[in-house]
């Protein structure tokens, strides 16, 4: 029996959002086609109707998500502000509580390894993404030969923290990796309220008061050196 295109499409979407909320709770290798199927309110026959294995599966699953959260990233504004929600909105108990709904990179990075089929789509992803981050923090005063390692630490940052934050079971360390990160990583790319590698131009200024000799004093106005001081790093 054919079906309208519009119910088939709405199937297949239906399959890959459950699938895909799955994976990330459960991980890929736990999670079997039939109850893929089972959780889209299908049975396990038409599954091939729509995908050629497991695999391919996997892999669309993967570049549906990261497509919809890279636009996500595309749409937010350019501005420090915009930076600060997307720590705040990654760096929080809430993400790190919703496997099945937050981001599919600390969720299944580490599974990715062994999927070839889906470290193509999962490659592209990381770059674009890395690319779109290193333009964001560019227009917020992060200068633009740095601003594409910035990123890079932003997000193994990002990543990195939620991986470790879910996979202790202590609950006051995993908030402190998640705390600790988010302010390292906000004091690093945007602290001090100026970019990162850049250098102010003011010179330290002389301390006045000092209770030095007229002959040492004597001495320094002599050092071609001590007409001006270094600038501070």
């Amino acid at each position: 029996m054919r079906y309208p295109a519009e119910q088939t499409a709405a199937r297949h979407q239906r399959i890959l959002q459950e699938a895909s909320r799955l994976f990330r709770e459960r991980g890929i290798g736990a999670v079997s086609l039939p109850e893929v199927m089972k959780a889209a309110d299908l049975t396990h026959g038409p599954f091939y109707n729509h995908f050629a294995s497991k695999e391919a599966l996997v892999a669309e699953c993967l570049k549906d998500a990261m497509d919809a959260q890279l636009r996500g990233l595309k749409s937010t504004k350019r501005s420090k502000a915009a930076i600060h929600e997307i720590l705040d909105g990654y760096l929080c108990p809430q993400h790190r509580d919703s496997v099945g709904d937050g981001c599919v990179m600390p969720a299944l990075a580490g599974e990715i390894a062994r999927h070839p089929g889906a470290r193509a789509a999962f490659t592209q992803y990381a770059k674009d993404f890395v690319s779109v981050l290193a333009e964001k923090l560019a227009s917020t005063g992060v200068r633009k030969d740095e601003a594409r390692a910035e990123a890079l630490r932003m997000w193994v940052g990002l990543v990195g923290a939620v991986i470790l934050a879910r996979a202790v079971d202590d609950r006051t360390l995993s908030d402190e990796i998640l705390a600790r990160t988010h302010a390292d990583l906000r004091g690093a790319l945007l602290g001090g309220g100026r970019a990162r590698g850049s250098r102010p131009t003011a010179r330290a200024t002389r301390p006045s008061g000092s209770r030095r000799s007229r002959a040492t004093s004597t001495k320094r106005r002599r050092r071609s050196d001590d007409k001006d001081w270094p600038t501070m790093p």
